[in-house]
């Protein structure tokens, strides 16, 4: 791999949007294992049997294959891989909902420990989570946006006891560590705790997207291990939004393509007066203007993986074009989806209603597109109306 960080006062590189020969050899084999695993009756009859998630596709996901580690440093257990390819394994979870903590383990709790330093309090988990040992979450309600200091509402003492409650974690039940902004006694903090440690409570909710379950976490005295203070913590929490926030629109993306791919396989296949309804022009355009919008959904997402792989000082932005544009195009693939699909998109039975409610949940993950566009104006330099 080449270093492609920038040099202070350097342009930002050129963004590079094509797929490797490295990534697409991992897309065919996370594809594979999806394939086999994670078809859409599988996951609807996981769902049916109350499973949020699927232990044994995650541990052949992340141990087997190895992809819970890939942007962690082989020095440090990982496989010192980027966002970019992390943004292939998203891409293909989206396309399958594959109901996994990829997001929020293997990228935004990875990600904040890797803001904390190198030190053997944060080693430790790191290595327990690229190897898929552990499931980790960041604990910040899932609408939680980058580029604004989080409101705080755990509170730490001199003695590392955390004091507070959480609401809407995703993948809060299935968390085996907690990585728990707090404001402590010298400002912002971030502090590891056991999920099964004394004192913490685990409230699950039902959310939209059952494939991403949701939970509030309450702390009562739950002893915690710091990680980093001030701004090293402030700046872990911020990367880790923004990785997160650049990365999902991976994942928006394969809901948005699987969408496409199965409505048009739909609409050619069925028939209406004696030839296949997407035949039709009306139902062509309208399928039409999806593509070029998944399209160009795909260019924001490559761009934001690929400006986060490089540390581009463009990132802030591209991250904040992808998600203003991919979370409607995806939810509009959706709806597109369930319409085409006539009465048999309206069904339990069809999977048509997991994507659509991915893409729901997705669009406000996070930080919505409005809040995205609204940070957009300053980083480019153009004030608001």
């Amino acid at each position: 791999m080449t270093d492609a960080t920038p040099r202070p006062g350097a342009p930002a590189p050129d963004p590079d949007l094509l797929y490797s020969e490295d990534e697409e050899a991992l897309r065919a084999a996370v594809r594979s294992l999806l394939a086999d695993r994670c078809a859409p009756a599988t996951v609807l009859a996981g769902l049916e049997s109350g499973s949020a998630h699927d232990t044994g596709l995650w541990r052949a996901l992340a141990t087997d294959i190895g992809t819970a580690g890939l942007l962690v440093p082989e020095k440090l257990g990982g496989h010192g891989a980027s966002a970019r390819e992390a943004a292939v394994v998203l891409e293909e979870l989206g396309r399958s909902v594959a109901p996994v903590p990829y997001l929020t383990s293997a990228v935004i709790a990875v990600t904040a420990l890797l803001g904390c330093g190198d030190g053997a309090e944060v080693t430790g988990p790191l290595a327990a989570l690229a190897a898929g040992r552990t499931i980790g979450v960041l604990a910040l309600p899932l609408p939680t946006a980058p580029g604004a200091p989080p409101d705080l509402a755990v509170r730490a003492a001199a003695d590392g006891t955390l004091t507070g409650r959480v609401t809407s974690v995703a993948d809060a039940a299935s968390a085996e560590l907690l990585l728990v902004p707090a404001e402590g006694p010298d400002g912002p903090a971030l502090y590891a705790v056991a999920a099964a440690a004394e004192g913490v409570r685990t409230e699950t909710v039902t959310p939209l997207d059952l494939t991403r379950p949701l939970g509030h976490l309450a702390f009562d005295g739950a002893r915690g291990r710091l990680l980093a203070t001030g701004d090293r913590a402030r700046a872990a929490v911020e990367r880790a939004l923004l990785t997160g926030a650049g990365l999902l629109a991976s994942e928006q993306l394969g809901v948005a393509e699987w969408c496409l791919a199965e409505t048009v396989r739909h609409t050619a296949g069925r028939t209406q007066f004696g030839r296949p309804v997407g035949s039709f022009q009306a139902l062509k355009h309208r399928m039409a203007a999806l593509w070029l919008e998944v399209a160009s959904a795909r260019a924001a997402a490559r761009y934001a993986a690929d400006a986060l792989a490089a540390d581009s000082p463009d990132a802030p932005v591209a991250v904040a074009v992808a998600q203003a544009y991919c979370g409607p195009v995806t939810v509009r693939a959706a709806e597109e989806c369930v319409q085409l699909h006539g009465g048999l998109g309206m069904t339990w039975e069809h999977p048509a209603h997991l994507f659509l409610k991915r893409a729901k949940s997705d669009e406000l993950a996070l930080g919505s597109p409005g809040r995205h566009r609204n940070a957009l104006g300053p980083l480019v330099g153009i004030d608001a109306p």
